[in-house]
């Protein structure tokens, strides 16, 4: 059983892009699941989809011209030990917005722009560029 749904998610994405896998499958969860839509979104995964499996949900993952993954690092801020909050003003650019900062709001699952534009702060997930 894994303790850190958020964190076994990003690296399952961050290691399958790095040996070349199209789809990853990830245990189920609501808040993984809208986070996963978020990232298709971003277009750093290309789709997210239902397995055959109930306990479970693909992510195919999205890579550039070259064949590269586009997921060329994450990095896990708020973990289950110590949780870390934003406030909207300090939730800035990543990378020189060459990534982005996912927050957990009340408004649900929010990019660092998003949140700065609706003035929602929240947990610091992660960051991913």
């Amino acid at each position: 059983m894994v303790s850190d749904r958020v964190g076994d998610f990003i690296i399952r994405l961050k290691n399958a892009g790095a040996i070349g896998k199209t789809s990853v499958a990830v245990p189920y969860s609501k808040h993984v699941e809208e986070i996963a839509k978020k990232l298709q979104a971003l277009g750093f995964v290309k789709s997210v989809e239902a397995s055959k499996n109930p306990y479970e949900f693909e992510v195919t993952l999205a890579y550039d011209e070259r064949g590269r993954s586009k997921i060329r690092g994450v990095k896990r801020i708020s973990k289950p030990g110590r949780r870390l909050y934003t406030p909207s003003t300090k939730a800035h650019n990543v990378k020189n917005g060459a990534g982005s900062r996912i927050l957990s709001t009340n408004r649900g699952v929010l990019t660092d722009a998003e949140a700065r534009k609706v003035r929602a702060g929240g947990e610091d997930l992660f960051e991913i560029w």
